[in-house]
C-alpha cells in the first residue's frame, strides 16, 4: 500500500503536504474503515480498497471538491455531521461561537438549585442561517435549551433534519424555512439569537475548495455586512428581556458590527480566534420593543 503515492496525488494539485496526509487518512478511514491504529500496526488492506482511495484522491485533486463533500461528513465539536454541497462545511472558528453560547446557557439557563420554589424555565435559542444545523444541534445536545434553526434553503434544511435525527434530538432542535425572521412568529421570544451569517464580500477571491460551497451562505452585499445589519435591526423584537445576540465575524468586520449593535445592545464583547483575528461578537439586549 503506497500511501506516499496517494498523498503525492494531492500535493501535486496544490494541497499542502500536512493537509494532504490528513485527507488521505480520512479517505482510508471513511471508505475502508482503516484507522490510525491500523496504519501503525501495518494491517493489510485489500488492493481494490486501496485503488478506491486512490480514485477518490484523484477526484479530490482534479475537482478540488472539499474532502468533507467526498466523505459526506464533517467533524464539529465531538460529532460527525452530514454535509453536502448544499451546506457550508462546519469550521473550527464556529466552535468558538458555539462554546460561548453554551457557556451563557449553562450560566443563565436554569434557576439556582438552592431555591426549590423556582420553576425551571425553558431556555430558547434561535439559530439564523442554520445550514447543516451544526450550531443548533450542538447547542441542543450539550445543553437543556431548545433551538429553532431557520434557513432560506430547503436543501440545507433537509440536511439539518438528517443531522438532528442522527443525533437523536428531534424534540430539542427543530427547523423552519425562513428568510431571516420572515417566518418567525411575533409571539416567539428567545434567550439567544445566534448566527454565522454570510459575510464574505462579493469582490473577495476565494480558494477553489470554498468556491464549491454554497455561495448564498458565504457572500453578502454591503461589503459583507448586509446580514449583520438586518439581523441587528430585527433581533430586539424577538429577544426576551436581557436576551443575547451572538455572531461569528468576518475578517475586519468587528468594529462595523459593534457599531450596528451599540444602539440596542450592551456589554458588547469581541473575542479572538487562535490566529488573533476578531472572530465572535455578542451583547445583551438593553430594551424590549
Amino acid at each position: 500500500m503506497n500511501i506516499q503515492k496517494i498523498t503525492k496525488i494531492l500535493t501535486d494539485s496544490g494541497i499542502e503536504e500536512n493537509e494532504a496526509k490528513i485527507e488521505v487518512k480520512m479517505l482510508f478511514e471513511h471508505f475502508c474503515n482503516y484507522t490510525e491504529k491500523d496504519f501503525i500496526l501495518g494491517k493489510p488492506l485489500r488492493e481494490e480498497l486501496v485503488e478506491l482511495v486512490e480514485e477518490k484522491a484523484r477526484e479530490r485533486a482534479i475537482t478540488r471538491i472539499p474532502i468533507q463533500y467526498i466523505t459526506g461528513k464533517a467533524y464539529f465539536m465531538g460529532e460527525y455531521f452530514k454535509v453536502t454541497p448544499d451546506v457550508l462545511i462546519p469550521r473550527d472558528e464556529t466552535e468558538i461561537l458555539v462554546r460561548k453560547a453554551i457557556e451563557i446557557i449553562n450560566r443563565n439557563g436554569l434557576p439556582p438549585q438552592t431555591n426549590p420554589l423556582l420553576e425551571e424555565r425553558e431556555y430558547t435559542v434561535l439559530d439564523i442561517g442554520t445550514g447543516s444545523g451544526c450550531i443548533a444541534c450542538t447547542i441542543a445536545k450539550q445543553t437543556d435549551a431548545t433551538v429553532l434553526g431557520v434557513d432560506i434553503s430547503s436543501d440545507a434544511l433537509r440536511i439539518a433534519l438528517d443531522n438532528v435525527t442522527q443525533l437523536g434530538i428531534n424534540n430539542r432542535a427543530v427547523f423552519r424555512k425562513s428568510d431571516l425572521f420572515s417566518k418567525v412568529r411575533e409571539e416567539e421570544k428567545f434567550d439567544i439569537i445566534i448566527s454565522n451569517p454570510p459575510y464574505i464580500p462579493y469582490h473577495v477571491e476565494l480558494e477553489p475548495e470554498v468556491m464549491q460551497e454554497p455561495q448564498l451562505a458565504l457572500r453578502a452585499n454591503e461589503n459583507g455586512l448586509e446580514f449583520y445589519r438586518k439581523i441587528v435591526e430585527q433581533a430586539p423584537q424577538f429577544l426576551k428581556p436581557e436576551g443575547w445576540l451572538m455572531f461569528e465575524l468576518g475578517l475586519g468586520e468587528a468594529d462595523a458590527v459593534k457599531s450596528f449593535m451599540e444602539k440596542e445592545f450592551t456589554d458588547i464583547t469581541i473575542e479572538k480566534d487562535l490566529a488573533g483575528i476578531d472572530r465572535i461578537i455578542y451583547g445583551q439586549c438593553k430594551t424590549q420593543i
